[in-house]
């Protein structure tokens, strides 16, 4: 059984300003999301990374401008219509004590439930599938508590891939775990995005992995976006020096052939060599 999705929606921020209660952290930013892309946001921490992700997802109301999705003011549309067409996945996600596999990842159907319709063939068949995508099938009656980090990670990333949304927001999907675990996240996402197109917003720290999976990097320094493009454009030492504070060597990655940031410390010997990027 596979179900028609509609054609790709556009996310896009216009001039909007972010903030929590002092002053703005994100200050007339537009930014255009595309479609059918992976985008990664980088940025040192306290640059706005995850606050422009918020608002991205409709759960910080800007001060100052607008979120589009599909060309409508993502604040006047109601948190169902929203919730059909986004999924968030926000930084250190918390369930209830007990809950199962599949108990979380049916909560994806929450949207698309009411009083006139109640759980149906389609909302078991998208559970069951976002359930084998992420390898979980054999886990499903398993308690969130008993499993490794990447497992109940793969376990929320199922629960949005429930939900069936064009878009994807992750916050930071990899932290907390340990380096196989980030990569097996990261390649579950991209499969996703290969296999549906999904349009997939993420915010990650790892500079390299960010090069390694990204279509669209962004930059992004004291609320700003300093540049974006595709990784070979954006991953320069200057970008490093500037956004992070930090002196580095480009060079490619010997496995993936993406930009690789090299960081140069004290007991580290300048080379004379020219960059590889």
């Amino acid at each position: 059984m596979k179900l028609e999705k509609p054609e790709l929606n556009l996310l896009e921020a216009r001039q909007v300003t972010l903030a929590y209660d002092g002053a703005p952290i994100i200050l007339d930013l537009n930014l255009v999301i595309p479609s059918g892309k992976i985008t990664v946001l980088v940025g040192a921490n306290g640059c706005g990374k995850s606050t422009l992700l918020r608002g991205l997802a409709r759960l910080l109301k800007p001060r100052g401008g607008n979120v589009y999705l599909d060309g409508a003011a993502i604040f006047k549309l109601s948190t169902k219509t929203v919730a059909k067409q986004l999924g968030i996945l926000p930084q250190g996600p918390t369930a209830p004590e007990g809950l199962t596999v599949r108990d979380l990842v049916a909560q994806g159907r929450y949207p698309y439930q009411n009083w006139w319709q109640q759980w149906s063939k389609d909302d078991q068949f998208l559970v069951e599938e976002a359930l084998a995508i992420t390898e979980m099938t054999q886990l499903a009656d398993r308690v969130l508590e008993s499993l490794s980090g990447g497992q109940r990670q793969r376990a929320w990333i199922a629960m949005a891939l429930a939900q069936d949304t064009d878009i994807l927001l992750l916050d930071e999907p990899t932290t907390f775990l340990d380096l196989a675990h980030q990569v097996e996240v990261l390649d579950l996402l991209y499969e996703l995005h290969q296999r549906k197109g999904r349009t997939i917003v993420m915010v990650l720290h790892d500079l390299n992995l960010a090069c390694r999976y990204a279509d669209n990097l962004v930059a992004m320094r004291q609320g700003q976006i300093y540049t974006m493009g595709v990784p070979e454009q954006v991953m320069t030492e200057g970008m490093v020096r500037e956004v992070f504070g930090l002196e580095c060597r480009i060079v490619a990655d010997p496995v993936a052939g993406t930009p690789m940031c090299v960081p140069m410390g004290r007991k580290v010997k300048v080379s004379q060599q020219p960059n590889s990027f």
